[in-house]
C-alpha cells in the first residue's frame, strides 16, 4: 500500500507507505552503499541512489478502496532519493576533503533542478538524518531527497509568513532576522562572505543551528560559483563544530529549505538549512514529547545565547 490520505483537521497530506515495512534487515557485513555490493558503481565520489522502498513514486500503484464521500486519497506520486556522500562506509561529512563536498553540493542542485522539471512535483526537499538516536540504519554518509506532490504544511506556513511580512513591510522576513541576529551578535556562531550560522532567538533545540544565505536567494541553485563553494564549506565546518562539541558524530536531522516548484512564485522565501540535533548534552536527549509533538509547543530546556558561546 502506498498513497496519500488528507489530514482535514491539519489540512496536509499524509503518506501511508506500509510496504516499507517489509524493508529487510541488513547484514552486520554489508551495505548496498558500499562498492562491490552490486547495487553502486565500483568507484564514485557522489551519487544518487534511488530509494529501493520509496514513499513516494513517478509511477505510483492505484489506492486502496479506502476513500469516501469524507475520507480523501491521492496518489502516491513523487520520488524518494538517497545521497551517497562518499564510497567510505565510515567516513564522516567533515572528514572530506573540501573540494569533495563541494561535488555534493554541485549533486543536490542537479537533483533539484531534474526534479523539478516534473510539474506534479511542488516541493522538493534535501535533507540527511544522521545518527542511532534519530533512527538510522544504515550508518553509511548519506542524505536524502523527497520530491512531494503538494507543499508541507511547515512550508506552507513558512511561505505564508514571509509573503505576509513582505506585504506589511516590503521586506524579506528572513532577511530582516538575518540583519536583528547579526545586530544582537549573541547568537553568532560564526560567519562568512556567504553564509551565517546562528542559534536563532526562538530556538526550539539546545543546538539547533541555521546555516543562512546572506544574500536574498529563493534556491540552492540560484547560488554563484563561489556561494556554492563557500556553502559546502560552511556546512562542512558545521558538522565539524558539532561533532566537536562532545568528540563524537553528533547525531541530527539537517533540513534545507527552498521556495516551492510549480506552484506559483515565492520571491519573499530565502534559502536556508536548519539543523534539528536531538541531544541536550553528550550523553542526555531532547525528546519531542506530548508539547511538542501534540500541540507544536516546544520548549528548548537551555537558553540559545548560553549555548552559542
Amino acid at each position: 500500500m502506498a498513497e496519500l490520505r488528507w489530514h482535514p483537521l491539519t489540512k496536509d497530506w499524509v503518506m501511508i507507505a506500509s510496504h516499507r515495512q517489509a524493508r529487510p534487515q541488513m547484514p552486520k557485513d554489508w551495505c548496498p552503499f558500499c562498492p562491490g555490493s552490486g547495487k553502486v558503481p565500483d568507484e564514485f565520489d557522489v551519487l544518487k541512489y534511488d530509494n529501493d522502498f520509496p514513499a513516494l513514486s513517478q509511477d505510483p500503484p492505484e489506492e486502496d478502496d479506502v476513500a469516501t464521500d469524507f475520507f480523501k486519497t491521492a496518489p502516491a506520486y513523487g520520488k524518494c532519493e538517497g545521497i551517497l556522500y562518499s564510497s567510505g562506509h565510515t567516513v564522516t561529512l567533515p572528514q572530506l576533503s573540501d573540494s569533495h563536498v563541494r561535488k555534493l553540493v554541485d549533486l543536490w542542485c542537479e537533483r533539484f533542478e531534474d526534479l523539478r522539471r516534473d510539474e506534479k512535483m511542488k516541493y522538493i526537499f534535501i535533507f540527511e538524518n544522521r545518527g542511532d538516536v534519530v533512527g538510522v540504519t544504515m550508518p553509511h554518509p548519506h542524505g536524502q531527497i523527497y520530491a512531494y506532490p503538494f507543499i508541507p504544511k511547515k512550508l506552507e506556513l513558512m511561505v505564508d509568513s514571509s509573503g505576509e511580512y513582505a506585504e506589511e513591510n516590503n521586506r524579506c522576513l528572513f532577511c530582516d532576522m538575518l540583519e536583528n541576529e547579526l545586530k544582537e551578535k549573541k547568537r553568532i556562531i560564526f560567519k562568512n562572505e556567504h553564509f551565517t550560522v546562528f542559534l536563532p532567538f526562538f530556538c526550539e533545540y539546545p543546538y539547533g543551528v541555521y546555516i543562512m544565505a546572506n544574500q536574498h536567494k529563493q534556491y540552492i541553485t540560484e547560488l554563484t560559483e563561489a556561494e556554492k563553494t563557500s556553502l559546502a564549506l560552511t556546512i562542512k565546518d558545521t558538522v565539524g563544530m558539532l561533532d566537536s562539541l562532545f568528540d563524537y558524530p553528533f547525531p541530527y536531522m539537517m533540513c534545507m529549505y527552498n521556495a516551492p516548484v510549480n506552484s506559483g512564485d515565492y520571491p519573499d522565501f530565502h534559502f536556508h538549512i536548519e539543523f534539528f540535533p536531538p541531544m541536550r548534552s553528550a550523553e542526555k536527549q531532547k525528546f519531542n514529547a506530548s508539547s511538542e509533538t501534540g500541540a507544536w509547543a516546544h520548549c528548548n530546556p537551555t537558553s540559545p545565547e548560553e549555548k552559542s558561546i
